[in-house]
C-alpha cells in the first residue's frame, strides 16, 4: 500500500504520485521524483516503465477515462492493483518468498541502471555488492539524467559535437568514481528512436516514421552518423585524459544490431582503436540467428535484451497494454532463442549476459543453460543482494 498526493503536471514533485496519460521521455524528471506512477497506457516493459522498475517506482495502469478522478490524496494497493480516492488505513506488503533465486544464481551479475544513484544504491548494499561485476546504462538515459539533448548537439557543428562527447565523458567519469574495485561500466551507445527523440529534441529535425520501433535507430542510425563517431572519439579521448588506465573500465555496446556484417561495419565506421572492447546487444531474432557469427566477428561479449527480443519474436509491442497477454517472456520461441545465444557464446568463449525480470529469473535458471551472468534492473537486483546477505 502507498499513499500520496497526485501530481498531474510535468514538473517534479518529490514523493508525489505522478498521474499521466502515458509515460514518455519528457516526463523523466517528474518520474524519478515520484513515489509511484498511475498512467492510462503503455506496456509493462516499455522504456520509461523499465526506468520505473529500475528505481523501484510502482506503476499502476487504469482506463484513460478514470484518470480525471485522480486528484488530491490517493492510496494505491499494489497487490490488488487498485486505487482508493483519499486516505486509506489498510496495511500489508508481500515479503520475499522462500526459495527465491539468490545472488549465487546470477553468476557475473550486471545491474541495469538509469543514473548515478543506481550505482550508489547497489554498492551500498553491504559486502555482497562487490559481486555485481558490471553496470549497464543506455546513453539516452545518461542524457536524460544529465539534461543533455544529443540530437541537437550532434547537428550543431564540430564544437557542439565535441562538447557533447566531453559532457558524456564527464558523466561517465563520475560513474567510474562510484564503482567498487573490479567493477566496470558498459555504455550502450545512443539508440534514440524517432518517437522518443521528438520528446527530448528542440532544434534538430526528427523524421516522422510510421513504425519507429522498426525504424532508423540503433546500429542503423549509428552507421549513418559521422557526428556520433566524432562525439564518441571525444568521449574516449576525454576518458583517457581524465582516468588514465581506469578508462578501460568503460566498455561500449552496439544497440539493435542484426548480424555480423552490420557489427563489423559499425566497428569500422566508428574507427575504434583495437584495444577498445565492443560488445553486441542481441534483441532481434536475426541477431539470435547470427550470434555465432557476431562472436566470431570480434564481439567482446553479448548482452541479450529480452524485453525487445520478446516483442520481435511474438509481434507484440511491449509498450502496448492491449497486447499484454500476447507478450510472454517465457514463450517457447523466446526460450529457444535464449538457449541459442548462450550456447553460441559457450562455443566461442564469448561471455553472454541475459536480462531477466525478477518474476522470470527462477524460470530462466531452470530452462536456460547457465550464461556468464544475468542482468537485472537496480531495484530487483538490490532485493536479491539483500536477500542473500548472511
Amino acid at each position: 500500500m502507498l499513499r500520496g498526493t497526485c501530481n498531474r503536471t510535468r514538473s517534479p514533485l518529490e514523493g508525489s504520485i505522478l498521474v499521466a496519460p502515458s509515460l514518455e521521455a519528457g516526463l523523466y524528471e517528474a518520474i524519478v521524483a515520484s513515489s509511484a506512477v498511475v498512467c492510462g497506457s503503455g506496456g509493462l516493459t516499455g522504456h520509461m516503465q523499465s526506468l520505473c522498475r529500475g528505481r523501484g517506482i510502482p506503476v499502476l495502469r487504469v482506463d484513460q477515462a478514470d484518470l480525471a478522478d485522480l486528484v488530491g490524496e490517493i492510496t494505491l494497493h499494489l497487490e490488488s492493483q487498485s486505487i482508493v480516492l483519499g486516505p486509506d488505513t489498510g496495511t500489508g506488503a508481500p515479503g520475499r518468498e522462500a526459495g527465491s533465486p539468490s545472488l549465487d544464481d546470477l553468476g557475473s551479475a550486471c545491474a541495469v541502471i538509469a543514473d548515478l544513484q543506481d550505482i550508489r544504491t547497489i554498492n551500498s548494499c553491504g559486502p555482497n555488492a562487490k559481486r555485481v561485476e558490471s553496470f549497464f546504462i543506455r546513453e539516452e538515459f545518461l542524457c536524460l539524467a544529465a539534461g543533455l539533448r544529443p540530437l541537437d548537439a550532434l547537428s550543431g557543428g564540430p564544437a557542439a559535437v565535441a562538447a557533447y562527447g566531453e559532457a558524456v565523458a564527464d558523466r561517465l567519469c563520475t560513474f567510474v568514481e562510484a564503482l567498487l574495485p573490479d567493477q566496470r561500466l558498459v555504455l550502450r551507445m545512443l539508440d534514440l528512436r524517432s518517437d522518443h527523440a521528438a520528446g527530448v529534441t528542440e532544434q534538430a529535425p526528427v523524421a516522422i516514421e510510421p513504425n519507429p520501433e522498426l525504424g532508423l535507430h540503433g546500429a542503423r542510425w549509428l552507421l549513418g552518423s559521422a557526428a556520433y563517431r566524432d562525439a564518441l572519439h571525444a568521449v574516449l579521448r576525454s576518458l583517457r585524459e581524465r582516468l588514465g588506465e581506469e578508462a578501460g573500465r568503460v566498455h561500449l555496446s552496439v544497440p539493435f544490431v542484426n548480424d555480423a556484417e552490420e557489427f563489423a561495419q559499425l566497428r569500422a565506421h566508428l574507427e575504434l582503436p583495437a584495444e577498445v572492447p565492443l560488445s553486441a546487444f542481441v534483441e532481434t531474432p536475426a541477431a539470435v540467428h547470427a550470434s555465432p557469427a557476431i562472436c566470431a566477428a570480434g564481439a567482446s561479449e553479448l548482452f541479450v535484451g529480452v524485453k525487445d527480443l520478446v516483442q520481435f519474436y511474438l509481434a507484440a509491442d511491449r509498450g502496448n497494454h492491449l497486447v499484454a497477454e500476447s507478450y510472454q517472456t517465457r514463450h517457447p520461441a523466446v526460450m529457444d532463442g535464449l538457449r541459442t545465444v548462450v550456447e553460441s557464446g559457450r562455443a566461442t568463449g564469448t561471455p553472454v549476459r541475459v536480462f531477466a525480470l525478477g518474476a522470470d529469473l527462477a524460470h530462466y535458471l531452470a530452462h536456460v543453460p547457465t550464461p556468464a551472468g544475468y542482468m537485472m534492473c537496480t531495484a530487483e537486483l538490490r532485493e536479491v543482494i539483500l536477500g542473500s546477505q548472511p
